[in-house]
């Protein structure tokens, strides 16, 4: 055997790579039993997010326990899989191509779209949109897959699955379809986290909050059949018609006497119970909150701790 006079790293390790893959070295026995088989269920990664070192810092634990296991002679269930669907894919594809879904556009069997294009974005068909977005998340599953290879993490590949593939959607539908039968999933108004843009609703986890400069306003609220007044400071004026309650601090004096009236809001004079709850901020502003549905999560458990009836004042596009 002949010694090369300079180790080439990207080819030896290449070759190691086929030899596992030939040998089927990191492959799931069907054939042996559940008690001998170790299974690895995680949730697959995010393709429309970019790589980092993180990536492969979390995914290298998985990967030592399944080694473990593998030494100790367990059968090893270790699939991989890509989280091509949701709003992140359909947004990456939005700023690539400069399109934007549109139901009611017709096929295009003929389209095609540059990266970069310049201007208003351009309504295509959904099927179009659907090419562009499996287009997108095949190259972000290339990406993938090479640092996950070139990394040696012991998975079955023939187990490779993404979700956006026509043996997972239809996994997904049918098991929609059986808990609808069985009657685990029903229809309701509930507040949502909204995008104005994709007219969907959306998970925390796709939130990302921002502070930008904002001010107090200051609003004075009557008092039912009574000359005194309160006053609110609050930063969302534009929710005082959505208003449906008034909190104040149980501890706090200055307004322990009105606890039990009513207030009525300016400009719209609806009437609104005036409460205590310990989540009142007596330090902040003037101490005195109105309760909107909805402009936070905070509103959302004040209304449903206390009942309140929902006043919605902005439609689904955004606007009031």
């Amino acid at each position: 055997m002949e010694i090369p006079k300079r180790y080439e790293p990207d080819t030896i390790e290449q070759q190691i790579l086929n030899r596992w893959a030939d040998e089927k070295l990191y492959a799931w026995d069907p054939t042996r039993s559940r008690d001998e088989t170790f299974v690895v269920d995680t949730p697959p990664p995010t393709v429309s997010g970019s790589l980092h070192v993180g990536h492969m810092f979390s995914y290298s634990h998985q990967d030592f326990i399944v080694r473990f296991q593998r030494m100790r002679g367990k059968n090893i269930f270790f699939p991989i899989g890509w989280d091509d669907n949701g709003l992140p894919t359909e947004r990456r594809v939005q700023n690539l191509y400069n399109v934007k879904c549109d139901p009611h556009a017709h096929f295009d069997p003929n389209f095609s779209r540059k990266r970069g294009e310049k201007g208003a974005p351009l309504p295509v068909s959904r099927p179009n949109f659907i090419a562009l977005c499996n287009e997108v998340t095949r190259e972000d599953e290339a990406a993938f897959r090479h640092l996950w290879t070139r990394l040696g993490l012991s998975y079955d590949w023939d187990q490779e699955y993404a979700t956006i593939d026509d043996h997972c959607r239809r996994t997904s539908q049918a098991s929609f379809l059986e808990l609808l039968e069985k009657g685990e999933i029903y229809q309701d108004n509930r507040p949502v986290m909204w995008d104005v843009g994709f007219q969907t609703a959306i998970a925390q986890a796709e939130i990302v909050d921002k502070e930008v400069p904002s001010a107090y306003h200051f609003l004075r609220f009557g008092i039912e059949n009574s000359a005194e007044y309160l006053v609110v400071a609050t930063t969302r004026p534009e929710l005082l018609p959505a208003c449906v309650a008034v909190l104040v601090h149980p501890e706090d004096d200055r307004y322990r006497k009105f606890l039990g009236k009513r207030a009525v809001t300016p400009i719209f004079r609806a009437p609104v119970p005036i409460m205590a709850d310990e989540k009142a901020d007596p330090e902040k502003g003037t101490g005195v909150v109105m309760v909107c549905t909805f402009g936070d999560q905070t509103d959302v458990e004040w209304w449903l701790r206390f009942n309140l009836p929902a006043r919605c004042v902005l439609n689904r596009n955004g606007t009031m």
